[in-house]
């Protein structure tokens, strides 16, 4: 088949291209390619290779991984879904778009592998085969195998973690029986000879070996031994959810690279309660330090707004106050924020959206940094792909502000002319129906956009 036609590039970075050359030295003849099969007909659960984990999809923490190896020489994702080549490519890796032939229930990870093989249009001595259901592979052990193989040590290296339980079977008479070991004997830990499981990350293999023998293993096989918190794979929901717990309190960002920033108002900017006089006037508390944050993002011209659910006329206040943009009275977070973000010109991959409760979920998914305030629901927690270490109304924002970073040049004063508001300027305020679904925008922002700072 046509390579043209079958093989879609990385999407364009600003990032300098390398070479063999680049990565170790002109002489070294060796090459590498990663092949990550991405079907889209997943059972346990739908589309689990776009499913995130910690704000990122299992398919770009795999493709992250195989990037950060530094032997390796190409990335490539076989599918057969647009969405999954979408994610792909937004992540940096080439699509091998995969026949429906290879692509059911039935076929082998191996037919995608010598599939995207012969498609590439030049050849490699080794591949590396990896799994998208392993979210926490580790490019060192990644590097190690291909290190092995490329030294002529061994002809495939998969990763394993050592295991030391003892393991039965049913038999057809529902009767268990001993799997490996002696029912009768049981010796210490430490006595006992070691055994591994296999973990499902990654399978480095030379690839002449893999087109002749058509399967993972073949010839001197050896393990790449890789620690426990390394080995966990996602079957099913279940799977699914005790990662992402674990990604939650172990994956904390020092720095937040983005190129623009939305928050929820009503439990990020507030403790999420209200003062309530005789009269059902409602006042809330906001930190005093959040307005500092904002204000250093607002003079770089960092592109800001609160996006809120309440459309009590507080938020436009505050807003106002911040100069920032604000959209309240929102029932679909997801549809005005991803509005907002192509008006402002940005990669939804660059942008953050900081939430505390179940309604900004949906807006989890349109962005490539949900984060979530300390206090924040246990479902929003799990799904962030940063927690914040203070809660909602109590410096939570002057923290995601603080771990953005704004060059000291681009900051400018803060304007000084009339704001606009989406409440009637009379001194009598008519608070907007609650029935009334049009959101309300307002831009309070100086048009400071092309003074942004731009980041590769």
């Amino acid at each position: 088949m046509n390579y043209q036609s079958t093989l879609t590039p990385p999407a364009p970075t600003d990032r300098v291209a390398t070479t063999p050359a680049d990565k170790e030295s002109a002489a070294r003849p060796h090459r590498a390619v990663a092949i990550i099969p991405a079907r889209g007909g997943s059972k346990g659960i739908p589309l689990k290779n776009l499913q995130k984990v910690a704000g990122v999809s299992l398919l770009a923490r795999a493709i992250n991984a195989a990037q950060a190896t530094p032997s390796i020489d190409r990335v490539v994702v076989s599918t057969d879904h647009d969405g999954i080549a979408a994610e792909a490519i937004r992540a940096g890796a080439e699509v091998s778009h995969r026949p429906a032939d290879i692509a059911g229930d039935t076929a082998s990870s191996e037919s995608a592998l010598i599939y995207t093989l012969a498609n590439l249009g030049e050849e490699f001595d080794t591949t590396v085969f990896m799994q998208c259901t392993s979210p926490f592979i580790d490019s060192a052990s990644i590097d190690n195998a291909v290190a092995a193989v490329r030294d002529d040590e061994a002809d495939v290296v998969f990763s394993a973690v050592e295991d030391h339980s003892f393991l039965w079977r049913l038999d057809d008479g529902e009767t268990a029986v001993a799997v490996g070991h002696e029912a009768s004997f049981r010796p210490r830990r430490q006595d006992r000879a070691k055994h591994y499981n296999e973990t499902g990350a990654f399978y480095v293999m030379r690839t002449d070996g893999l087109l002749e023998h058509e399967h993972r293993f073949f010839g001197r096989v050896t393990i790449e031994e890789v620690p426990p918190e390394h080995a966990r794979e996602i079957d099913d929901m279940s799977d699914l959810s005790l990662v992402r717990a674990i990604a939650s309190t172990q994956e904390t960002a020092q720095v937040i690279d983005v190129d623009g920033l939305v928050t929820d108002f009503d439990g990020v900017h507030t403790d999420d309660g209200a003062y309530v006089d005789e009269d059902g006037n409602e006042q809330v508390r906001v930190h005093r330090g959040d307005g500092l944050g904002v204000s250093r993002l607002v003079k770089s011209g960092l592109p800001v707004m609160i996006l809120s659910k309440e459309r009590n006329p507080v938020v436009t206040r505050r807003a106002e106050k911040l100069h920032v943009d604000v959209t309240q009275g929102v029932d679909n977070k997801a549809k005005v924020l991803a509005s907002w973000i192509d008006e402002q010109g940005l990669d939804a991959a660059r942008v953050a959206y900081v939430g505390n409760d179940i309604n900004d979920l949906e807006a989890f998914d349109v962005v490539g940094w949900p984060i979530a305030v300390a206090d924040a629901h246990p479902k929003v927690l799990a799904a962030a792909r940063v927690v914040l270490d203070r809660p909602g109304g109590k410096g939570a924002v002057r923290e995601i502000c603080d771990l953005i970073p704004v060059s000291d040049q681009a900051q400018q004063h803060l304007p000084t002319r009339g704001l606009t508001s989406v409440l009637d300027s009379d001194s009598h305020i008519q608070q907007p129906s609650i029935q009334q679904q049009q959101p309300l925008l307002t831009n309070h922002a100086e048009p400071m956009r092309t003074n942004r700072k731009q980041v590769s």
